[in-house]
């Protein structure tokens, strides 16, 4: 099974993947538009519109538009990541239209109701209450802010309170004109689906949109830095983020190894050594994530205040360590998991509808399976230690302590015991 792909004359791009044995599908529109596309005033924006997505257009009602998907048995839903927006449906094979034509009616048709405005801002304002009282979810915003200090991308998906609490009908439709043109939406369909069929109905839909000039985002740079807020909390919560490639660079796959052999499962490093040896933590682990032009290699564990200071420098000394000596078994066992991972993961058509909708954004193609395993094979051991060392020494760190932190040391601590 190969993807293909079609652009309209307008930049409207459509991807697909039919999937034979499949009697239903899955479809969305990516918008390359999230968090870091926002000015500081507009922070919050871009989630807030997607919670705006299924309250109402033109032709439809709130409660229509739950119905008519749900009639047919199918689902709607989206999200807002720092660099996407998605809208996706779940159907059968005959109501792929009707879910097609519903996605469309949403973004080109949206009303954005007065009433239906306030009542989304009071969910988002709890929804950041909630957040602010998650110890691990609100310690990620603040590792964030300091990976990428007083840039866009280092910012909140949600916003601040006060951003959320003045956002307006004007405002919404303002990021809508800015950011939601034909060259920046890219609809993926997986599934039970036909190619000619989708293209058809998308003409028809999106054709008529007019390209325009859009704001790009600001490159990233990342800047480190250290917060921590001490509270009495049963777990002192402490989590380290490092320079990483973005999905573009060439030692992108050698950072998805890497953090793999770190922290990526009941046989890393840090799960054998901090947890099952020293009985430190009950949780953590290691993931490197990326962006257009940049990423991060972000370790995290939970433990007591007693023991977070023991901790933390363990942590500093496996880093130190797997800059040395990773052995082949470890390169071969990561190499398998990011394998399974990425196979296992694609036994979904809404798996597979998301992956051909990131790849179209990043590469502007669907990379064949083989050519992705290919990359992951490719990655050598001396490839895994040149990038463990310069994690270890030289790139820039930021972290962030919540909870019984006061015995916890500084960065500027740790940084000295990586270069020591």
């Amino acid at each position: 099974m190969t993807s293909r792909i079609t652009t309209l004359p307008n930049g409207f791009r459509i991807v697909t993947e039919a999937m034979p044995h499949l009697k239903s599908a899955a479809l969305g529109i990516w918008v390359s538009a999230g968090g870091r596309h926002e000015r500081e005033t507009e922070n919050g924006i871009a989630h807030f519109l997607e919670h705006m997505a299924f309250k109402g257009t033109a032709s439809r009602t709130a409660l229509k538009i739950a119905e008519e998907i749900e009639d047919v048995g199918g689902y709607i839903n989206a999200y807002t990541s720092r660099e996407t927006t998605a809208y996706f449906a779940g159907v059968l094979e005959p109501d792929v239209p009707l879910a097609l034509e519903l996605i469309a009616d949403i973004l080109r048709n949206p009303v954005f109701d007065d009433r239906e405005i306030e009542t989304e801002r009071h969910v988002i304002l709890q929804e950041i209450g909630q957040v602010r009282d998650t110890p691990d979810d609100i310690i990620f915003d603040w590792l964030q802010e300091k990976s990428y200090p007083d840039q866009a991308i280092g910012r909140s998906i949600l916003g601040p309170s006060a951003n959320v609490s003045r956002f307006a009908k004007s405002d919404l439709a303002a990021f809508v004109d800015e950011h939601y043109g034909p060259d920046q939406l890219i609809l993926s369909a997986a599934g039970a689906v036909d190619h000619d069929h989708i293209v058809k109905q998308a003409e028809a839909l999106f054709g008529d949109m007019v390209p325009r000039a859009f704001r790009a985002a600001d490159p990233a740079c990342f800047g480190g830095g250290e917060v921590r807020e001490t509270r009495a909390l049963e777990q002192a919560h402490m989590a380290l983020a490092f320079e990483s490639p973005g999905y573009r660079a060439p030692d992108f796959y050698a950072a998805q190894i890497y953090s793999t052999v770190l922290g990526g499962g009941m046989s890393s490093r840090l799960f054998q050594e901090v947890r099952e040896k020293r009985g430190l933590c009950y949780t953590i682990f290691a993931n490197s994530g990326a962006y257009a032009d940049t990423g991060t290699t972000t370790i995290y564990a939970g433990t007591s205040g007693e023991e977070v200071s023991a901790l933390s420098h363990l942590v500093i000394d496996e880093m130190k360590r797997a800059a040395s000596d990773i052995r082949p078994a470890e390169l071969d066992r990561a190499r398998a998991q990011l394998k399974a991972g990425l196979l296992m993961g694609l036994e979904s058509a809404s798996a597979r509808t998301e992956r051909q909708a990131r790849m179209v954004q990043i590469w502007g193609k669907v990379p064949l399976l083989e050519e992705t395993i290919a990359r992951i094979d490719a990655v050598s051991l001396e490839d895994v230690r040149v990038f463990a060392e310069a994690l270890a020494v030289t790139a820039p760190a930021a972290l962030a302590l919540y909870g019984p932190v006061a015995e916890a040391p500084s960065l500027e601590a740790l940084n000295a015991a990586r270069a020591a």
